[in-house]
């Protein structure tokens, strides 16, 4: 007799969060791996950030908050959503999360049942299908390959849908592949929903003001207003601000979505850390001007990794036209021999071969459910990056 839900055995780890503390135990095994596998930016925290949270504590703002947010914050969010993105949320049509992978779960567990289907473009973020499985509902993959952008196409979504579909979740740009959609290509992804009065959009843009695209940032429920009910707008202060650990993830949805999120949360998590809620609202009423030029340190980065893996045998490699990550597409070397006999039939054999003979740690594509590729995360300097390549060149040139 197991002792363990059902729940919890429809899920499994996170093999992003995997690979990283494997590359965490090899380092303390004073082997030199070169991780490129968590989606964490290398940058800092900004001081007056920092110095925001240090001040909170020193006024003893240190208790519990109202559930989901301070109205502080909560006012700094509606503000970032109409500066940023031309949306009007009240404070009561936001919440405030520990991460945006909390504000993603409290969704889906609020609202899916055992029978319901999520839509989800793969490549996918690796916790997207796993949290609807948690929930009982089904994901529904639709698979957009490097042909076609990594986006999938307003035909594939009207196949997808059905009578149980419930979400279509839209990351962009995307975490693992760096592919953003543009207004033109959100609006015609939104004819299709419009007249299905039973499908909500989940759009994830925590990678929002990572971005190098020759079109604009645009978010679906900004591009098509007749969906503004029907959406829920995820964001957060991980990626743009440097902030992973300090775990503030937010949305702004329809007030019904807002209280049941908060209901659930209310028996789960409490508030999120007020510290970091203090941080946040320095990090979205603050100077923004460093974003640009962080941004013009991950293009110059993503330009060298992206010309190194085309340069290496058996990769093709998209550029991104955001976040941090590229996603190269790795057939030419499914089917190759190692130097030590082993034949790579996955993509998982693949990264293994990198991690072992290269030192270097990459995340498979079938953790985001597009294989044969890997994730390359290229948030480290580029001297770093320069070498991590170098080695998976060598690797790959030594497969027969």
């Amino acid at each position: 007799m197991t002792m363990i839900s059902k729940a919890l055995g429809r899920i499994q780890p996170s093999a992003t969060m995997a690979m990283t503390g494997r590359v965490s135990e090899l380092k303390a095994q004073g082997i030199d791996i070169i991780g490129l596998s968590a989606g964490e930016p290398d940058f800092d925290t900004p001081d007056f950030i920092k110095e925001a949270a240090i001040k909170a504590i020193r006024e003893g703002e240190t208790k519990y908050t109202v559930v989901d947010g301070t109205m502080e914050l909560k006012e700094a969010i509606a503000g970032k959503f109409l500066r940023d993105n031309h949306l009007t949320y009240a404070t009561n049509q936001i919440t405030v999360n520990s991460g945006g992978k909390h504000t993603l779960f409290n969704a889906l567990v609020a609202t899916l049942d055992e029978g319901d289907e999520v839509i989800i473009p793969a490549p996918y973020w690796v916790s997207y299908p796993d949290i609807v499985n948690f929930t009982g509902g089904t994901p529904v993959i639709v698979e957009a390959g490097a042909d076609q952008g990594y986006k999938i196409t307003p035909e594939q979504l009207e196949a997808a849908i059905t009578p149980k579909t419930k979400w279509l979740i839209l990351n962009s740009p995307s975490n693992p592949t760096g592919a953003a959609y543009s207004a033109e290509e959100l609006k015609a992804l939104g004819e299709v929903i419009l007249p299905h009065e039973n499908v909500m959009v989940m759009t994830d843009d925590m990678y929002e003001h990572i971005w190098y695209a020759d079109f604009p940032f645009s978010t679906i429920a900004e591009v098509c207003p007749d969906l503004y009910d029907r959406t829920l707008t995820v964001n957060g202060c991980s990626k743009a601000f440097s902030m992973t650990g300090w775990r503030i993830g937010f949305a702004g949805g329809p007030v019904w979505l807002i209280n049941a999120m908060r209901k659930l949360q209310s028996q789960s998590t409490t508030n999120a850390c007020s510290i970091s809620q203090a941080a946040a609202v320095a990090a979205l009423n603050g100077p923004q001007d460093f974003l640009v030029e962080r941004n013009a340190a991950f293009e110059r980065r993503r330009d060298l990794v992206v010309s190194m893996l085309n340069d290496t045998p058996g990769l093709e490699c998209p550029t991104p036209d955001g976040a941090f990550y590229v996603y190269p597409d790795a057939s030419g070397l499914i089917g190759k021999t190692t130097p030590k006999g082993a034949v790579i039939k996955t993509d998982e054999d693949l990264i293994t071969y990198f991690l072992d003979e290269a030192q270097v740690a990459a995340v498979h594509g079938a953790a985001f459910g597009l294989s044969p590729a890997f994730r390359i995360s290229y948030a480290t300097s580029e001297e770093i990056l320069t070498e991590a390549c170098t080695r998976i060149q060598r690797a790959c040139v030594a497969l027969t």
